[in-house]
């Protein structure tokens, strides 16, 4: 949905418009991130996403094949049913990657292996919609396990 900024005589972009999925997503790139041995990063986009790609980058630190989780919401309070729901993407390999058609704000990245550094690369499209009209991606299939 599209809102009409009066003061400009303009349209904006909204979280249901259209418009903003179909043209090409403005690139936004990390780069090879190093992620310690059991820790979680998030990453908080400028904008809401149109599509993400992860890639496991784990031979770059030659450590042996390091466990990458891919979710949507942290793995701690509030939402810790994220692993015991297994709410997340696995990357377990070097190189093996996962590309998704999403809308979201923010993505969390967790190295599940206790004693090994792991590394990834994260890439996504942008729309031009503003990331405070995203709503949180919480419920069945995200944070909760089934049948609660």
């Amino acid at each position: 949905m599209s809102v009409f900024d009066s003061g400009r005589n303009r349209f904006t972009a909204g979280i249901g418009s259209v418009g903003s999925y179909q043209v090409s997503g403005v690139p936004w790139i990390t780069g090879s991130i190093t992620l310690a041995a059991g820790a979680t990063d998030k990453h908080v986009f400028p904008s809401v996403t149109k599509q993400i790609t992860i890639i496991n980058t784990d031979a770059l630190e030659a450590t042996g094949d390091v466990e990458l989780r891919v979710h949507f919401n942290p793995v701690q309070q509030p939402s810790p049913d994220v692993i015991n729901g297994r709410h997340f993407i696995p990357l377990w390999a070097d190189q093996m990657s996962i590309d998704m058609n999403v809308k979201c704000k923010e993505i969390y990245i967790t190295n599940s292996d206790g004693s090994l550094v792991g590394s990834y690369c994260l890439i996504a499209e942008l729309t031009g919609i503003d990331k405070n009209e995203m709503f949180s991606l919480t419920g069945s299939g995200l944070t909760t396990v089934d049948g609660t």
